[in-house]
């Protein structure tokens, strides 16, 4: 089977995968339509019928479908994310919130949510609508310039030094996050520990549209960047003679990884290890050619994302698990399964 071939067949198997498993979280949840199917809810909302109640069009459309459609979008972006910065930097431990891209995404974020009211007046009207998304960006570009900066040195990375500035990053966004927990109002901190556990609980349309935009804006800078990953693999001196602008790639990545990892940890918080543990098992089935691998991870990761989200809901009705821990749970034991594997490797 060509390659082309392959990836167009895997890609709708999984596509067709993620519509069941979508079918199946409209249908999961403990709101009662009065014995009246979810799906036919649903559809009466979508022709329009006026005798459909307000309670019922507000839980299959605003609530159940919105969030299904937010985990696919996030999922995805976390997802492609985390195989772009693996691609960039040559190894598969190399994650939005492994190496301090997430801290630093939700540490600005919770400076606006908690001290934001002493600035936002004097800010654009423009940014202080999106005050919390804006400083969630800026924080998880920052960070990845950081780590950039300090890990690379003559063209190579250092992936030690990489982990260990996400540690770094990760510490002081943790201390100056949890002093800002002490200061915060019941409000404030009620939304600060959103932010740290990761929930799609407060899932809206407007916020889906956001999202759309972002990661179409995103998948068409970084989807076609497969073959110019590949070709990183062999070294950047390599990648240069065959015709790729290596510094004007690796500014790309680092630019669109952290508007998706910014947007995606402004509208839901802290979802850990969404990046690592789908490039891994793509990996693991298909090697490591970024221009297949890439693609596909962008449906996989909503196929991760939902199903988590969908056992989130439901393990513990009619209270809800914030879904960092359950993709944390997940992503641990693969995370060491790495660190196994590459010990052997050295």
């Amino acid at each position: 089977m060509k390659t082309q071939s392959k990836l167009y067949f895997y890609f709708t198997l999984s596509a067709v995968l993620l519509v069941i498993i979508a079918v199946l979280a409209l249908n999961t949840g403990v709101y009662d339509f009065g014995g009246t199917s979810p799906f036919r809810i649903l559809w009466q909302f979508i022709k329009g019928d006026p005798g459909l109640s307000l309670s019922d069009k507000y839980v299959i459309w605003d609530v159940r479908a919105a969030r299904i459609i937010m985990a696919i979008l996030i999922g995805s972006m976390l997802s492609v994310s985390g195989t772009g910065l693996q691609g960039l930097f040559k190894n598969p431990l190399a994650t939005g919130d492994l190496i301090g891209l997430t801290s630093g995404a939700t540490l600005l974020a919770a400076i606006a949510i908690v001290l934001g009211g002493h600035f936002k007046e004097y800010l654009p009207e423009m940014v202080q609508f999106s005050l919390v998304s804006f400083s969630a960006f800026l924080g998880a570009f920052l960070s990845m310039m950081l780590v950039y900066r300090i890990s690379t040195s003559g063209g190579k990375t250092n992936v030690v030094m990489m982990l260990l500035t996400g540690v770094a990053i990760t510490a002081i966004g943790f201390s100056i996050t949890g002093f800002l927990i002490y200061i915060s109002k019941d409000e404030q901190l009620r939304d600060l520990t959103f932010w740290n556990l990761g929930s799609l609980a407060a899932a809206t349309w407007t916020k889906n549209i956001v999202l759309t935009v972002v990661m179409i804006i995103s998948y068409i800078i970084l989807l076609p960047q497969g073959k110019a990953l590949n070709a990183m693999m062999l070294g950047e001196k390599d990648a240069q003679h065959l015709g790729i602008n290596v510094e004007r790639l690796k500014k790309q990545i680092i630019i669109i990884t952290a508007l998706m990892v910014g947007t995606c940890v402004a509208f839901a918080g802290t979802i850990g290890f969404v990046g690592l543990i789908v490039p891994y098992i793509l990996r693991l089935l298909f090697k490591s050619d970024y221009a297949f691998i890439l693609p596909l991870s962008a449906v996989c990761g909503s196929i991760l994302l939902l199903t988590a989200d969908t056992f989130s809901r439901s393990i513990v009705e009619p209270s809800e698990l914030p879904i960092g821990i359950l993709t944390a749970l997940m992503g641990g034991p693969i995370f060491i399964a790495i660190l196994v594997k590459y010990k052997r490797a050295l």
